[in-house]
């Protein structure tokens, strides 16, 4: 399939790209292995599309107490060993799930979650870690919980004139671990249910879900369901579950399982 015509710009500065994108038909684009399939089955037809690869984006740096990932940096660069920050382990295995060899080499942290892709490997992950993201626009910087980001289906908090410019992920507590896994479809290879579980050593937690709802998100519930030792399966039924492709029972007990041993990779991490 062919996409429908467009205009192609790239924007030296963070000004120009906010420039082009105040044309409401304009869409940014950052690695584009997400927005190109769309473009392709015409489900996504913007005018215009801002590459942003020309800007000074990309990078992974600690400062004190936070990881600071930039939005252009690639799956690649930031499980490459040359990265030495002390990365949560839910995001390296979120990373390494992402696509193939290919996507990860050029397919981008912050284009994956501006794209908001309700079974987004990556953004469990990002939610379980406790990351906000440093969002900016001619108006200013605002930050925001990850969690908060993600409103549905491929949409999120970023207006039009705003672009996802930064990823800041807490440094791991000691005595803390993390983990992602997912169940994926293998026909696409997204997940038809994927945990993240950071998991510290005085029994608090936090989850990020994804494939099972319409979009990823922090799953409180089962957060307390595990703090209490209560069923899991009550918990995930108060979410809402998709059952656009598979039965939802199935999706179901992909979930409970997913959310079973990401916990426990989790608690075997902190304890190392």
């Amino acid at each position: 399939m062919i996409p429908a015509a467009f205009d192609y710009v790239r924007p030296d500065s963070l000004e120009e790209a906010f420039a082009e994108l105040a044309d409401p038909e304009a869409k940014a684009i950052a690695g584009g292995h997400s927005l190109l399939p769309m473009m392709k089955l015409r489900l996504a037809r913007p005018s215009r599309l801002v590459d942003l690869a020309g800007l000074d984006l990309s990078g992974v740096a600690v400062d004190g107490g936070t990881i600071r990932i930039g939005a252009l940096t690639t799956y690649d660069e930031l499980l490459s060993p040359r990265n030495v920050a002390p990365l949560p382990g839910a995001l390296c295995d979120a990373a390494a799930e992402v696509g193939d060899v290919q996507v990860r080499n050029a397919g981008t942290v912050g284009g994956a979650l501006a794209h908001g892709d309700p079974a987004s490997d990556f953004a469990a992950a990002v939610i379980a870690a406790g990351a906000t993201l440093l969002l900016r626009s001619p108006e200013g910087d605002r930050e925001v919980a990850v969690e908060a980001f993600f409103l549905g289906p491929f949409t999120t908090l970023l207006a039009q004139q705003e672009l996802l410019v930064e990823l800041r992920v807490p440094v791991p507590a000691a005595g803390e671990g993390s983990a992602y896994v997912a169940f994926a479809d293998p026909a696409s290879g997204y997940p038809l249910a994927g945990a993240a579980v950071c998991a510290g050593s005085d029994g608090r937690c936090m989850v990020g879900l994804t494939g099972i709802a319409a979009q990823p998100q922090r799953a409180t519930v089962v957060e307390e369901a595990i703090g209490a030792g209560t069923d899991l399966g009550e918990a995930l039924d108060t979410l809402g579950l998709m059952s656009l492709d598979g039965d939802p029972e199935y999706r179901r007990q992909l979930a409970i399982v997913a959310v079973e041993r990401a916990l426990d990779v989790a608690r075997r991490r902190a304890e190392s």
